[in-house]
């Protein structure tokens, strides 16, 4: 398993390539926006990173960070491996993934990310990007898919975490 540093300045992210082949290109947007997110972490005390800044308690920077870390398990292990999933959402409480329970610290929620992230590039890297997968009865899923498709939903909460870090503290920018 690929555990990555936890990027605290601009400068550790991932570089964007500029050309390259179609895995090359997916997986450094996807990196680069994984790295974004906790960037956009850096320096948070644990009071601001549980504080909900909109009217949804749900809107906090450390959700953020565990909806990713779920997204990621969801997608990449039980989507495209078919592995049980160890989520803590269900139909009944189906937002337990941006809840922080006791005991769960910004610092935690990030290492568990970066703990995650290697596990999906691990499991990207095996899997041919027209690699496909039966998903939800009778549809198809490929590899390629689904790196798009965090692509958009890392993006989507970047942004997300933009607002909600300019609401803690008047931090913008990287």
């Amino acid at each position: 398993m690929t555990v990555t540093k936890i990027v605290t300045k601009p400068e550790e992210r991932v570089d964007i390539a500029f050309t390259g082949d179609e895995r090359t290109l997916l997986n450094g947007f996807l990196d680069y926006l994984r790295g974004t997110i906790e960037l956009k972490c850096a320096g948070l005390s644990e009071e601001d990173a549980t504080r909900s800044t909109l009217p949804s308690p749900l809107n906090t920077a450390a959700g953020i960070v565990k909806h990713l870390r779920w997204v990621e398990h969801h997608w990449f292990e039980v989507a495209l491996l078919g592995r049980p999933s160890a989520a803590p959402y269900t139909r009944q409480d189906p937002d337990a993934d941006w809840r922080i329970e006791p005991g769960e610290t910004i610092s935690g929620l990030l290492a568990d990310y970066a703990e995650q992230c290697g596990v999906s590039r691990d499991i990207a890297a095996g899997l041919d990007l027209d690699h496909e997968v039966v998903f939800r009865g009778d549809k198809r899923l490929s590899a390629r898919w689904v790196l798009i498709h965090m692509i958009e939903e890392t993006g989507r909460h970047a942004g997300h975490l933009d607002v909600v870090r300019e609401l803690l503290d008047g931090v913008t920018g990287e």
